[in-house]
């Protein structure tokens, strides 16, 4: 039996599913909107630095590929961090 998680990897692109929490979806008339927020992980790429979460970067909307017969827009909140040692801002 497929699990949920692996359910949503295949309607879903595999990056934000593993990476990103979905806070919720609605429907606006022909339309799926589903908001995603970075999960609060350091990336692996900067696991050697010592890093802190300092909110989101802007909002950003990708139109993907219709779903039963509803445009889907996935609304993307992506995390920054500071890095505690040079002030330095990154992200994924």
């Amino acid at each position: 039996m497929v699990s949920d998680h692996e359910l949503l990897k295949l309607l879903l692109p595999e990056f934000l599913v593993e990476h990103f929490d979905i806070l919720k979806a609605q429907t606006h008339d022909a339309e799926l909107h589903i908001y995603f927020e970075e999960k609060n992980v350091i990336p692996e790429a900067f696991k050697e630095k010592l890093l802190e979460s300092k909110g989101f970067l802007p909002e950003i909307i990708i139109d993907d590929y219709p779903l039963r017969g509803k445009i889907v827009k996935l609304h993307v909140k992506r995390r920054r961090w500071t890095d505690k040692t040079s002030g330095e801002i990154l992200q994924r």
